[in-house]
């Protein structure tokens, strides 16, 4: 899957018991060693994210080599004891997992947006004001223009590594949208 990234946005239903249709193009993302199985957990600025399980894999590998490091404990408890691996089932649907579903206060809606190696689940209400916000500019840090500026920057910029991030690079503020209405 050399070059593939998820892309795209959809509004899901859920049913009574908690489940939506994950669109096709993005069942095909997640199918490993022929299998469509993966991981969904908490992910950035309120929403929830589902990985593919080599991704896990290779989260699990580089957060082990600091797993004793006092400052990361609380952040491994929340993202590891939230973790939870499934599948979709004949039709496509997954089950969100109560739990997760309230600790982002999904309800009846979402979206389901592909952001390149993971597919991110938002509570429609919540997607929707925070694009609006974006698309107004409502505020310093919702400003579309600048955001577009510093990523495509990104591209100019040689790679760094995690562990010595440029100033330019550790300057940059990702769009991690905010969880009020």
């Amino acid at each position: 899957m050399s070059g593939f990234f998820f892309s795209g946005s959809s509004v899901a239903k859920l049913d009574e018991k908690g489940r939506f249709v994950l669109p096709q193009s993005m069942r095909y993302g997640l199918v490993e060693e022929g299998k469509c199985e993966f991981v969904i957990g908490l992910g950035l600025g309120g929403c929830l994210c589902i990985y593919r399980k080599s991704a896990i894999d290779q989260i699990v590998a580089k957060f082990r080599q600091n797993q004793h490091v006092a400052k990361f404990q609380k952040f491994f408890t929340v993202f590891f004891s939230t973790l939870h691996p499934t599948e979709c089932d004949k039709v496509g649907r997954v089950a969100l997992p109560q739990s997760l579903k309230n600790a982002v206060g999904i309800g009846k809606a979402i979206v389901v947006a592909g952001v390149m190696d993971k597919i991110e689940l938002w509570p429609e209400d919540i997607y929707n004001q925070n694009l609006r916000n974006l698309l107004n500019g409502a505020s310093a840090e919702m400003d579309l223009a600048k955001m577009t500026e510093e990523a495509f920057a990104l591209l100019n910029e040689a790679p760094v590594s995690p562990e010595t991030p440029s100033a330019a690079t550790a300057a940059v503020n990702p769009v991690y949208f905010s969880t009020t209405k």
